[in-house]
């Protein structure tokens, strides 16, 4: 790849002398990304690992001067802000970005470096108002931690984390990650390290198990840098997020022992296919207390999908038959409630005895209540249906797993992939692999690599979804590394006489697994000015 190739961004931001923060720690997270970072000195200070004795502002014509070079020949996807050094600099950066935004588009990363990890103050009254007044309304993601979050907020700040999230927001940020390195939030979640996302696509607590090191010196530098990066690369903001928390903490666990104080956190690559690293993403604004993992469920492997229970008995009884099927059935237009819901319950009684007899589990796609009331023992919802939970339904279907009824999800992003992650699914759905039109989703095609990064770093069984409409899909899906297979439209008239061929395409992918590694990094699936949440 030249450099022509590789997203650039630029770090405004100040020298750490002691090689930890700034600027440093904001090239180590850019090199962990494979973009190349552009680095604009804004301040000049001296420290170690034990203080801060002198900061310096780059006079704002200096500013000025590696702005206007720098744009004539690496201009940048993202902009990411640290140190700033004055308010005049603010100004000077504020009214930069305004012009690259008529030239393309322009992201703006803004972490609020307010105060050194040892406690030396790095912003002043002055700063702060310039923060709020001219940063905030431009920026695309902010990444204060809580200290920072009050500070830009005042008097009138919440105690609330994620209402701080809001008020940023309502401040004129397109998004807010409120990182929970600080002191207030470790004494509460002592054992996790919890970032409060709002943003766009999603909001909830990202969560993972904090990392056992007293070294942590430029972390939010490397936290904001990597997100900068991640956007860089085509990532929507949650997406941005996920793979930031995961660069951060994987940077954390090889944090260097140097100096007499806290040392600096060491961002490398390689951070995104280690399964250790995928957070969860809470389902709504309750702080996660522990980190749990379920056992893992078993493997789905041919997976068929129909609309019906005779469409259920027809696949039955073909020789040989599938691992799993799913009733999905669609309410048709006009029909009343009362009506729907004993068609729909008699359509799964009568699925479920089949499969029952068949010894094949029968699994109940989106209306989970009446699938319950009908015996059924596995679910499937989409997240629009998760989210669509109330407590008291959340609290019913956590019930009903406690009492063995198992739980597949959908996710077509890094954000939805942590949301079920959170669940603590049996099964996990990856999709569409290919171009499908059985739904109407914005979701770019998954294809064969993210299904296989999906398949490694899952905590659960992945299935393939989406676009199967050969055998030869099938088993390039089996290669991949997924646990199953979703067969829909391939079924065709008669299943009896099709599915000798998928079941044989399955099994030759199985003897293919090993071909197909994850790759470093997934590719986006939404486009960058997506919403859906």
């Amino acid at each position: 790849m030249t450099l022509r190739e590789i997203p650039v961004i630029w770090s405004v931001a100040g020298t750490d002398s002691g090689g930890g923060a700034g600027l440093a720690a904001d090239q180590r997270a850019a090199d962990a990304l494979g973009v190349h970072c552009c680095t604009v000195v804004a301040g000049i200070t001296a420290q170690s690992t034990t203080e801060v004795t002198h900061i310096e502002a780059t006079p704002p014509a200096v500013l000025q001067a590696q702005l206007d070079t720098l744009a004539a020949d690496m201009p940048p996807r993202v902009i990411k802000t640290g140190l700033l050094g004055s308010a005049q600099n603010v100004r000077v950066l504020a009214r930069f970005v305004d012009q690259l935004r008529q030239q393309r588009p322009l992201a703006l990363v803004v972490d609020p470096v307010l105060r050194a990890s040892t406690g030396a103050a790095l912003a002043d009254a002055e700063m702060r108002a310039a923060y709020r007044d001219l940063l905030l309304p431009r920026a695309t993601v902010i990444t204060p931690n809580q200290g920072e979050a009050v500070a830009l907020l005042g008097d009138d700040a919440p105690h609330d984390i994620p209402a701080q999230a809001r008020a940023l927001r309502a401040r004129g940020c397109e998004a807010v990650v409120i990182t929970g390195g600080d002191a207030a939030a470790i004494s509460r979640h002592a054992s996790l390290s919890l970032d409060w996302l709002d943003s766009p696509q999603a909001q909830g607590w990202l969560s993972l198990p904090r990392a056992a090191t007293p070294h942590n010196h430029g972390t939010g530098c490397t936290f904001a840098s990597a997100l900068a990066a991640a956007l860089a690369l085509g990532w929507v903001t949650a997406d941005a997020a996920v793979l930031a928390k995961m660069a951060a903490t994987f940077a954390l666990r090889h944090a260097r022992s140097v100096g007499r104080g806290v040392g600096p956190v060491i961002a490398r690559a390689g951070f995104a296919t280690e399964p250790t690293l995928l957070p969860q993403l809470s389902l709504d604004a309750t702080p996660p207390t522990g980190w749990t993992r379920w056992p893992r469920g078993r493997a789905p492997g041919v997976y068929a999908i129909v609309d019906s229970p005779g469409r259920v008995e027809a696949v039955l009884r073909a020789t040989p038959s599938v691992d799993t099927i799913q009733l999905r059935m669609k309410r048709p237009d006009g029909l009343p409630d009362a009506v729907w819901r004993t068609r729909l319950c008699e359509a799964i009684a009568r699925s479920q005895r089949a499969a029952d007899a068949a010894g094949v589990t029968l699994v109940i796609n989106d209306h989970w209540q009446a699938a319950l009331q009908a015996g059924a023992r596995a679910l499937h919802l989409g997240q629009e249906d998760l989210l669509a939970l109330t407590a008291d339904e959340h609290a019913q279907l956590q019930a009903a797993r406690e009492r063995g009824v198992q739980l597949g999800l959908s996710s077509h992003s890094l954000w939805e992939l942590c949301r079920a992650a959170a669940m603590l699914p049996e099964l996990i759905a990856c999709g569409p692999i290919w171009p499908t039109t059985t739904k109407d989703m914005p979701w770019t095609p998954q294809g064969l690599d993210n299904l296989a990064w999906w398949a490694h770093m899952a905590p659960a069984p992945v299935v393939g979804i989406g676009g199967v409409l050969e055998p030869a899909r099938l088993q390039a899906v089996a290669a991949a590394g997924a646990a199953g297979g979703c067969v829909v439209r391939g079924l065709g008239e008669d299943p009896s006489h099709t599915l000798p061929a998928w079941r044989d395409a399955w099994r030759a992918g199985l003897a293919q697994r090993g071909q197909h590694q994850a790759p470093a990094l997934p590719h986006p699936t939404l486009p960058a000015d997506a919403t859906v949440r």
